[in-house]
């Protein structure tokens, strides 16, 4: 603006015969913009060493507030929290140490992820379930740098990863085929092995049918095994993977099973998150609950099962057109004192038992011994699963209450 006000004013006076030109570069046009320059470089240039140092050398326990463990009644959550805090776990393929993050809305916040620890060694699945809000993408994208934790660290000790997002970053322009050929060359396979490559990845998946099709094409089941090839190309160390079989029939969620099988089986790591208890069981070794941020319970699907189970579910069904129920509930009564009536209906009953009360084989023994007189048609002893510990973690964080948990549904006609 100075340089313009003084070009116009020479313009001016000059058809006067008037010289009022100014040297642009002289001290009396520049003094005080060369003196604002030189003190916002030198004093924005302090700020930035400031900020730099804050961020990579201030604690954490300075910027987030340091989460009391003890607080935390799950002693497998606490012995994996003080196995990797300890150094145990540092050479392990992924390892959270307090990882954490906290969003802000104007002066409210909100800690979708808090301080968790975790470390998966080599040839492990581990399984992040959790309800929706759980944090469990949250922590997907800061395992892949999308985005950067409040506190803590996560660290990847492997070569390269695979990264399966919720959300299916696939372009409908392109085929499926071209996809993996792309994603093959970012990974750095050879040209002579990318046409090789992507026709294994293709076979793989068993997207050969689909290959030359356009993306925007494809079902949704398609984009997830599509996303889940993109995955598995390169042989990553390390596979991450958000909800990979959302979407899918039950013979590509098989075709994506066996996959994942077979990276566990070549000593690589799969992490993934999911919301069948049934894959869970039939790939995991280990898993976690997450609610609010933070593990609730960790360990392989049989142990949690184990430790927070509520014992047996015991369904008889008696014989007859207008059976008698009584004898059956005084056998259960007395032989199981803990017993908690679930249902009855006509001729069926349910019982949930206890584990304290009796094993597996105690209550195949009972029932067996006394079927005959009884008069029972068929029965089942079965385990609480996985989904029904999932359920009880969900509403216990969200506050409900079961109704009628412990009520007895009598009715006398068939349903």
């Amino acid at each position: 603006m100075r340089l313009s006000e003084n070009q116009v004013t020479a313009d001016i006076y000059a058809r006067f015969g008037v010289d009022m030109f100014k040297d642009p570069l002289s001290y009396e046009m520049l003094r005080w913009h060369l003196i604002a320059m030189a003190t916002e470089g030198v004093g924005i240039f302090l700020l930035l060493l400031i900020i730099e140092y804050i961020s990579y050398n201030v604690p954490d326990s300075f910027r987030v507030r340091k989460y009391d463990s003890s607080q935390d009644e799950d002693d497998d959550v606490k012995n994996e929290e003080q196995r990797v805090l300890t150094g145990n776990a540092k050479k392990e393929f992924v390892v959270l140490k307090n990882l954490t993050k906290i969003y802000r809305t104007g002066f409210q916040k909100h800690t979708a992820v808090n301080h968790l620890s975790l470390g998966i060694p080599h040839g492990e699945c581990f399984g992040l379930l959790g309800v929706n809000g759980a944090g469990k993408t949250t922590t997907f994208k800061m395992i892949t740098g999308d985005l950067n934790p409040s506190g803590g660290k996560a660290t990847l000790n492997c070569n390269s990863v695979g990264y399966c997002p919720q959300e299916d970053a696939l372009d409908d322009l392109m085929t499926g085929r071209e996809h993996l050929y792309c994603y093959a060359r970012i990974r750095g396979i050879p040209g002579a092995d990318v046409k090789i490559v992507t026709k294994w990845a293709l076979k793989k998946m068993k997207l050969t049918g689909a290959a030359d099709k356009l993306v925007r094409n494809y079902s949704g089941g398609m984009k997830r095994k599509l996303s889940t090839a993109i995955a598995l190309i390169g042989k990553p160390d390390v596979i991450l993977m958000d909800e990979p079989t959302t979407g899918m029939d039950p013979k590509a969620r098989r075709v994506v099973w066996d996959n994942i099988l077979s990276v566990i089986a070549d000593r690589r790591s799969v992490v993934f998150t999911s919301h069948s208890m049934e894959e869970c069981e039939a790939l995991c070794t280990r898993l976690a609950i997450m609610v609010s941020g933070r593990f609730k319970c960790l360990g392989s699907p049989q142990h949690v099962k184990n430790k927070y189970g509520q014992g047996y579910t015991v369904i008889i069904k008696v014989d007859g057109e207008s059976p008698n129920l009584r004898p059956v509930q005084d056998l259960i009564s007395s032989k199981f004192p803990s017993a908690n009536l679930k249902e009855r209906h006509h001729s069926v009953i349910q019982y949930q038992i206890p584990n304290k009360d009796g094993t597996l084989s105690t209550i195949f023994k009972l029932l067996e011994a006394e079927r005959k007189t009884l008069k029972m048609e068929d029965y089942s002893v079965c385990q609480t699963t996985l989904d029904q510990i999932f359920l009880a973690f969900a509403n216990a964080s969200a506050g409900d209450i079961i109704v009628n948990e412990g009520a007895v549904y009598d009715i006398e006609e068939p349903v």
